[in-house]
């Protein structure tokens, strides 16, 4: 389990325009980072429409959203036109950020257990450190943990 404190894992993913985004791209702004199991499903959507609804205020803190699921590149740009989501969305294909930060385990659904993506929240400072983490939590949490990182 990550740590507030330590250094956030670093990594380099591409986005859902195709281009290649680092998390050291972001230092000296604070990170909203959140992993989520599937675009366009109903609670990743409520989740990216909540930060969406927040991210006036979330901008104004001087802080970035990044949102990360498995999901490949042309369907992260569907999720994000459909919702006009103002964020960045990356594609982990073979789950080894959300690994690295410990949002990829063992999920149950209907008695059945699989491996997958634990919806999670992250929080990043400027110096690229934790500042928050969150794992399992609800889908319109996300917003409320970004607004409370963007005021500390």
């Amino acid at each position: 389990m990550l740590e507030i404190g330590t250094m956030a894992p670093g990594f380099t993913l591409t986005a859902d325009d195709g281009r290649a985004v680092s998390l050291s791209d972001f230092l000296g702004r604070k990170v909203v980072l959140y992993f989520y199991p599937k675009a366009d499903t109903p609670g990743c959507t409520k989740q990216a429409c909540a930060l969406r609804d927040a991210y006036g205020d979330i901008d104004a803190g001087d802080a970035v959203v990044i949102g990360v699921s498995p999901d490949a590149p042309a369907e992260l740009v569907k999720f994000r036109e459909k919702y006009e989501l103002p964020f960045v969305l990356l594609s982990d294909p073979d789950h080894r950020v959300a690994e690295a930060y410990g949002a990829w385990g063992e999920k149950k659904m209907y008695g059945k257990a699989y491996a997958g993506i634990l919806r999670s929240h992250f929080g990043v400072d400027e110096e690229g450190r934790l500042a928050e983490v969150s794992v399992n939590v609800k889908p319109l949490t996300t917003a409320d943990l970004a607004l409370r990182m963007v005021s500390l």
